[in-house]
């Protein structure tokens, strides 16, 4: 079990490395060669694997902890039908929550890796 608890401090990094090559993906193939920026995103994930940094990581928990409450936001004013939608944008609804509250504690789980122990 010991093995397993060392590596589960970079799920957090491999979930957002998983998303951004998903968002790749889905640009790239309608899009083409304008999705490749979308990769640079990734490098501060990738960096916190390979060689981890505690200020890099404490910033990329804030800042996404900042950004997953505003998709809270966000969605929670579409579910109480605050802004009227489509139907195919109510029915992106149900997997946009499911990404919402992952988003959320994923980054919450970046801050408690960078505030309970050094890597």
């Amino acid at each position: 079990m010991k093995p397993l608890n060392n590596y589960t401090k970079f799920i957090p990094y491999l979930y957002y490395i998983a998303i951004i090559a998903y968002w790749f993906t889905d640009v790239n193939r309608n899009e083409g060669i304008t999705a490749y920026p979308i990769l640079l995103f990734g490098i501060p994930f990738l960096w916190q694997i390979i060689k981890p940094n505690p200020k890099l990581n404490f910033a990329l928990g804030i800042t996404f902890v900042c950004l997953s409450s505003y998709l809270i936001l966000a969605y929670l004013s579409d579910v109480l039908n605050l802004v009227t939608l489509s139907e195919s944008a109510k029915r992106f609804l149900i997997y946009g929550g499911v990404f919402v509250v992952a988003n959320f504690i994923m980054a919450l789980w970046i801050i408690r890796n960078s505030l309970k122990r050094a890597f």
